[in-house]
């Protein structure tokens, strides 16, 4: 039985035993503090047009966001009225989630190992970074993740990935996500 107290995430005990030194070497890092590591993972669904028919919608795309993230969504809601799409400010359109710490490793984990093989067509992710050191990715439907019923969902919807790290440049931070076995196309 695993004890709770000293589990470790694998993805963090391979960032500490191996990753971070291989980063070190490969950009000449004289401090370990420089060496850059995950900070944040964010999760957004965004419901659109289905959310404004009908406002269940954004309440199962909120039990779904949860089950992926294993950590309670919160709804995210419409900041102005726009009349030519029907939407009222304050009007539920979506979820959101922030992962940090164990529960960001466990995720990236399970988005690498099992969600992205499971894409159908897929040939890699491309490398898009903000500048930043800062990764986003987007996934047409959510249900490539094992924690989803097929059988029980109601509309596949779209999930939106940013990966913030600590990284000052883009290189920095792709030889991070590389170091974690992150399939990149390019």
């Amino acid at each position: 039985m695993l004890d709770a107290a000293t589990y470790t995430p694998r993805l963090k005990e391979q960032y500490v035993e191996t990753i971070r030194a291989a980063l070190k070497e490969e950009f000449g890092y004289k401090n370990d503090m420089q060496i850059p590591r995950l900070e944040k993972i964010v999760l957004n669904i965004g419901c659109g047009r289905a959310a404004v028919k009908d406002s269940k919608k954004a309440k199962s795309a909120q039990a779904d966001l949860t089950a992926i993230a294993g950590q309670k969504a919160l709804t995210t809601v419409a900041k102005n009225s726009i009349a030519g799409f029907r939407v009222r400010e304050g009007m539920p359109m979506g979820a959101k989630v922030t992962l940090r710490g164990e529960r960001m490793y466990e995720f990236l984990d399970r988005l690498i190992t099992i969600a992205l093989p499971r894409v159908r067509d897929f040939r890699g992710v491309k490398p898009s970074f903000d500048g930043r050191g800062n990764f986003a990715m987007g996934l047409k439907e959510h249900i490539v993740f094992p924690e989803i019923d097929f059988d029980k969902i109601d509309e596949p919807w779209g999930l939106d990935i940013v990966i913030a790290t600590t990284a000052n440049t883009d290189a920095e931070a792709k030889s991070l996500l590389k170091a974690f076995n992150m399939p990149f196309n390019a």
